[in-house]
């Protein structure tokens, strides 16, 4: 567990990063939290499960064999990167828009998964 935790601490300190989760996709379930983004983040979570779930179903109906590396949802203040994780897990992080660097969190996140996934 403490490998969650890690990898959360880790995307956490990602410049505007407000909360981060680890999701396992195919439950929907958070295997661990972060942060403190003005919303349930464990229920945003497991609706992210969803997105990431239909993503990789019409991927295959494509005859897609490409990996998804990342999803991101702009919204007006905020962004929402899906970084995947090995074969059934996400990084999520929710991202302040006026204090994130996207390039650069999208980089920085990359780092946090390898370590992530490294570290299991």
């Amino acid at each position: 567990m403490s490998d969650y935790k890690t990898a959360i601490q880790n995307a956490l300190q990602i410049d505007g990063c407000t909360a981060a989760a680890i999701v396992d996709y195919e439950s929907g379930m958070t295997l661990g939290t972060g942060g403190n983004p003005g919303f349930d983040i464990e229920l945003a979570a497991a609706g992210n499960a969803d997105v990431v779930r239909a993503k990789k179903k019409i991927r295959d109906k494509l005859g897609l064999k490409d990996k998804i590396e990342d999803i991101l949802i702009s919204l007006t203040s905020q962004y929402h990167l899906i970084r995947m994780v090995g074969t059934g897990m996400f990084i999520y992080v929710v991202l302040d828009r006026s204090k994130a660097n996207l390039g650069l969190a999208r980089k920085e996140l990359e780092a946090v998964e390898k370590n992530f996934s490294l570290g299991r």
